[in-house]
């Protein structure tokens, strides 16, 4: 009987263990990750002119992840290039509803790091190089979505297990879809929806 009772907990052991780490395409959002990212500071009141400037933000990490998607050393240099701008022009001072000013700091502190990383990959030589850079954007961009509570679009946050040697990587993306800016046409499907923001409702 003890045997057998040993043979059940090694088997339960192995099998939690060796759960395959492979790519896959489900969209069934969990809070894997979740725990790592900054949480959201309060309920901000945005002004149109900023979530115009933030869409337009958005609008040029997208064109960056695209080309990524694609493969395109030229267009990722620029698209990064254009993320500059756009991060440098996002109107931090129309945030409303911030009375200790702790989501316009916290929203400085991303963005700084986000226009930093866009002109370091904008300057990498290769795909694997500005890849790199790009998943540290997506990471801190995802938290200033959260903490800025952006309204004005649904984005959807996705990983893929196998980027740089199955370290796994983070982007964030418009569509439910996935479009893998890690591997491109190598395998552009692997991945699945972690989590989502929908500020809107």
């Amino acid at each position: 009987m003890k045997k057998t009772l040993i043979v059940v907990i090694v088997l339960a052991a192995i099998v939690l263990v060796a759960r395959p780490f492979f790519c896959n395409s489900d969209d069934k959002p969990t809070d894997k990750g979740a725990d790592t990212k900054q949480q959201p500071l309060s309920i901000s009141e945005n002004t149109d002119v900023f979530k115009q400037s933030f869409t337009q933000l958005l609008n040029a990490y997208n064109t960056l992840k695209d080309a990524l998607v694609a493969s395109d050393t030229a267009k990722a240099t620029a698209a990064a290039l254009a993320l500059r701008v756009a991060v440098d022009s996002l109107k931090l001072n129309e945030i409303k509803g911030d009375s200790t000013g702790d989501i316009k700091n916290t929203a400085q502190s991303f963005t700084s790091t986000i226009a930093d990383l866009a002109q370091t990959l904008a300057a990498e030589k290769d795909l694997k190089g500005k890849r790199k850079e790009f998943e540290m954007i997506a990471d801190n961009l995802w938290n200033l979505t959260r903490t800025v509570r952006y309204t004005s679009q649904k984005v959807y946050w996705q990983h893929c297990p196998m980027a740089f040697d199955n370290k796994g990587a983070y982007w964030m993306s418009y569509e439910r879809e996935i479009k893998n800016p890690y591997f491109g046409n190598e395998m552009l499907t692997c991945g699945s929806v972690e989590d989502s923001l929908d500020y809107s409702k």
